[in-house]
């Protein structure tokens, strides 16, 4: 049985903010500011630390307290255990002194009675809870990856029956063999091939193409696409469980829960620490009752307990959670979103980032790369302009970019009448008197310019002959290039991912200097090449915006989606980069590197405290001098070691990225 779900933890953290912050001012409030709450009767306050502790410790600190006697009864020892361990004997002790300090031994009071650690209980819950509704945060995201994976098939489908009439029906009613009807602007729901009518379908979700693919009779079509421009008429192929959507969806939901949880720095320690503290605090206890001077049982029961006080994990307890979370803010401020305090850890020890390529390198929109004229007569200026006033009725994805590409260059464009648009062959209208047509090119040029590589490629005709061809390239993004060296200069190996043809995956991965690329990769293929580096010991990130990315996502040591990325994407990274480009990513990788540095500072100074004090509270130094640990020593050793943990984790909050 785990902690509950973060929104039942969450009213839990405001009860422990609310009771656990007077407790701090209380207790730690004459440090801050000398004079405060003199002349108040000692007592008094002991006994408002008491009442505001109890309902922290008791009802805030229920999940931690069952999770520590979970620990006990199944002998596997865990953070829960030692952080309860540790907050139980401080109230304990703090209860005792509260009601009975002045029965204490001399040695162990001071002019305002036993020091009280109310303070370390309440600071204690407070981090551990804040610290699990973030990772409950995180797993709540693959329920809603999942969900919005399932959104993608319509319920309902246009079947038509025999005498070709369409009836809507739900779509677990599809068998194979049903013929659909699937309009402009629906998702296609089965898998399936198109019997009638043509059109042009958007496989992004699947192959990562920025740009729409002409579908005719014969051609297949995939579950979750979407058909942009013409009515489709689909024989069923493959329904419900056996299509590609609903393959992509067992990936995601295998890998996510393959994913082991972080294995934070502290727990490594856990399993040797707390049999060591409860076997040094049992024999403090026992030594002092064999050997100890009068009164023997008392001095036993307190320097057993002050054995559990000094090793109470306040510092160890806040030096994981306390760095993550400046870290996040960090990142927060520097345009990345960490979702998964996991992804902190393990981007830190990357080794090989796998890249996609649209919408991740590029900015997954075409734009004209090259104006190429077949006529002396037709200047580029006037080809872009005759192709762009023909495509302007048109929403088609090309036709955008080329009237886009006319208004750069300051082009006007006549009106265009009698407009003519074939689905999946492409348009024309009369421009200025003359028929112009767009459509794709039938076979590529023999010669393209370098920054074409790879590029559609659509031709124009005027008057029914060809006036030349314009080539549309998915351009890369500006940050690309010092990225990927940056990111090469911290010992990365980098890749290239793509579903995208490998004419235009091969000059993206020249121009960036990547150590090599893959194309024509479908979403399984994307999950099986992270697997396969991860068996080879590699330390796996992979970088990309679309669904087709998503179980890669969810396989890699640390995901990273784009921010303008789809939903899936970015519920199934551990890293959001806010600004969607990857200069952010090596921002996230400076961040990761110095976030985890910070813990491991932490572990040591909390480490160094607890072994300082340790056998000086046992009372190792008393048969030789005499000397006591002195509680109110204690204390100030436990709020120092606490202070110079979170001190040390906000130096975070400065740290420059760029």
């Amino acid at each position: 049985m785990g902690l509950p779900h973060e929104r039942h933890l969450r009213p839990r953290l405001w009860v422990a903010l609310s009771g656990g912050l007077p407790v701090l001012a209380l207790a730690m409030g004459g440090m801050i500011a000398p004079g405060l709450g003199h002349g108040v009767d000692p007592l008094l306050l002991a006994w408002l630390q008491l009442a505001l502790t109890t309902p922290v410790f008791f009802w805030a600190g229920a999940p931690l307290n069952r999770r520590w006697w979970r620990s006990i009864r199944e002998r596997d020892p865990n953070m829960f255990t030692m952080t309860v361990t540790g907050t139980g004997a401080a109230y304990l002790y703090s209860v005792a002194a509260t009601l009975a300090g002045d029965r204490f031994p001399e040695a162990l009071r001071t002019a305002h009675g036993p020091p009280l650690y109310f303070e370390a209980v309440a600071f204690i819950t407070i981090v551990v809870l804040l610290g699990q509704i973030l990772e409950q945060r995180a797993h709540a995201r693959t329920g809603e990856a999942l969900e919005a994976l399932l959104r993608l098939a319509p319920p309902i489908t246009h079947r038509l029956t025999g005498e070709d009439r369409e009836e809507d029906v739900p779509l677990t009613a599809v068998r194979p063999g049903d013929r659909l009807r699937v309009r402009p602007g629906e998702h296609i729901p089965v898998d399936g091939r198109v019997a009638g009518g043509a059109s042009e379908v958007d496989e992004s979700m699947l192959t990562g193409e920025p740009l729409p693919v002409p579908r005719r009779a014969g051609d297949p079509v995939r579950a979750g696409t979407l058909n942009t421009t013409g009515s489709l008429l689909l024989t069923a192929e493959r329904v419900g469980a056996d299509t590609v959507l609903a393959h992509i969806i067992r990936l995601v939901t295998a890998a996510q829960e393959s994913e082991a949880p972080i294995a934070r720095l502290a727990d490594r320690v856990t399993a040797w620490f707390i049999p060591a503290v409860l076997g040094l605090a049992l024999a403090t206890a026992a030594a002092w009752l064999a050997f100890g001077p009068a009164p023997r049982g008392p001095l036993a029961l307190l320097n057993g307990v002050a054995v559990l006080i000094i090793a109470c994990p306040c510092a160890l307890g806040l030096a994981t959670p306390v760095s993550i979370v400046t870290g996040i803010g960090r990142g927060a401020r520097a345009g990345i979103l960490v979702q998964d305090a996991a992804a902190l850890e393990h981007l830190a020890g990357t080794t090989v980032l796998l890249l996609d390529k649209t919408g991740t390198l590029t900015t997954g929109r075409p734009r004209v790369a090259a104006l190429l004229p077949a006529r002396p007569e037709v200047s580029p200026e006037e080809l872009l302009r005759l192709a762009a006033a023909a495509e302007a009725p048109s929403e088609h994805p090309l036709a955008r970019a080329l009237v886009a590409a006319a208004a750069e260059r300051g082009l006007t464009l006549p009106a265009a009448e009698d407009f003519r648009a074939e689905p999946g062959v492409g348009v024309s209208a009369l421009v200025a008197g003359r028929r112009v047509a767009v459509a794709r090119a039938a076979s590529p040029l023999p010669a393209l310019p370098a920054e074409a590589a790879g590029a559609t490629l659509v031709e124009v005709t005027l008057d029914g002959a060809r006036a030349g061809c314009i080539a549309l390239a998915d351009a890369l993004k500006p940050s690309a290039a010092p990225a990927v060296r940056a990111l090469r200069a911290l010992g990365w190996r980098v890749e290239l991912v793509t579903g995208d043809r490998a004419e235009a995956a091969a000059p993206v991965a020249a121009v960036l200097g990547l150590d090599a690329w893959h194309a024509g990769v479908s979403p399984a293929e994307k999950q099986e090449l992270v697997r396969s580096w991860r068996a080879r010991g590699a330390r796996v990130a992979f970088a990309g915006d679309g669904l087709n990315d998503a179980p890669a996502l969810a396989a890699a040591h640390v995901g990273i989606a784009m921010g303008d990325g789809t939903d899936v994407a970015l519920r199934s990274a551990g890293v959001v980069l806010l600004r969607g480009d990857l200069a952010g990513l090596v921002r996230a990788a400076r961040l990761s590197r110095a976030t985890l540095r910070n813990i491991r500072q932490n572990l040591f100074w909390a480490f160094a405290y607890n072994f300082a004090g340790l056998p000086l509270a046992a009372g190792a130094l008393y048969p030789w001098t005499g000397w006591l640990l002195h509680p109110m020593v204690a204390s100030v050793a436990m709020s120092l070691s606490s202070i110079t943990v979170v001190a040390n984790a906000l130096r975070l909050r400065h740290l420059r990225l760029d």
